[in-house]
């Protein structure tokens, strides 16, 4: 990036096709999931180190907003901590529920999933890495970091359709989290990239936001990678998941 400072609309451009280039919907195992290419465990794998994950997002919300001195900022944030932990209660359930219907559909055990004991070791530096990035760099950097929402759609898209083509033992059910996904990642993308176009008016900040979303992307495809290389290529570090453990009961 040269020294100039772009306007909010270059911005906008140099943000995605740093999406277009680097988020997770290239990634090898990515598209042998959504293209019917991966057998169950190689699904159930994913799922498990998923919610690792997903279990990161809220704790990484709460720790952007504790940095916030706004208190109209804080009260636009805290809706994303709300849509991934819910209500106490059965309802409204929150997506890490909704995500623990997919583990329960491929027949892992709930409170396996939820203890995360088998989680990668290479995705638990991921999703550490991802909270200590949003605690030490600027306010503005930790928000810029949640662009990837705005390629979430297509990839959810992409997902949900080849999923349902693919295997049998996935349903509209198992997959509603996404389907919330589809509503409140477009919202929170939208407002995310109306802020850091309004607050990154210097070559330095925009520099900045654009490095922010790189991490990001490389956060998300080095889950991947490992996901790839032990259940496709290798063997699960000890303690990890292996297929045939913390399954509930056989699939047919």
């Amino acid at each position: 990036m040269s020294a100039r400072c772009l306007a909010p609309r270059g911005l906008e451009a140099a943000l995605r096709k740093i999406g277009d280039e680097r988020y997770h919907h290239l990634h090898p195992f990515h598209q042998r999931l959504h293209s019917g290419g991966c057998t169950i465990d190689e699904v159930r794998a994913w799922a498990l180190n998923r919610y690792c994950y997903q279990r990161t997002v809220p704790l990484k919300d709460a720790a952007i907003l504790a940095r916030m001195d706004d208190v109209e900022l804080r009260r636009i944030w805290r809706q994303r901590i709300h849509d991934h932990d819910g209500e106490i209660g059965d309802a409204p359930e929150g997506g890490l529920r909704r995500w623990l219907v997919l583990t329960d559909g491929l027949g892992l055990d709930r409170k396996y999933i939820v203890s995360m004991d088998g989680a990668l070791p290479a995705v638990r530096f991921a999703c550490g890495a991802y909270l200590q990035f949003v605690r030490e760099r600027s306010l503005l950097e930790a928000i810029a970091s949640s662009l990837t929402e705005m390629f979430s759609p297509m990839i959810i898209q992409q997902r949900v359709a080849g999923m349902l083509a693919h295997y049998d033992f996935i349903t509209e059910e198992t997959l509603r989290y996404f389907d919330h996904r589809m509503s409140e990642a477009p919202r929170d993308a939208d407002w995310t990239l109306h802020y850091v176009k309004e607050h990154a008016r210097t070559p330095q900040t925009q520099k900045a936001v654009l490095e922010a979303l790189k991490f990001k992307c490389g956060m998300l495809w080095a889950q991947l990678d490992a996901i790839e290389h032990v259940y496709v290529n290798g063997a699960p570090a000890p303690g990890a998941w292996a297929p045939g453990t913390g399954v509930t009961e056989p699939m047919t």
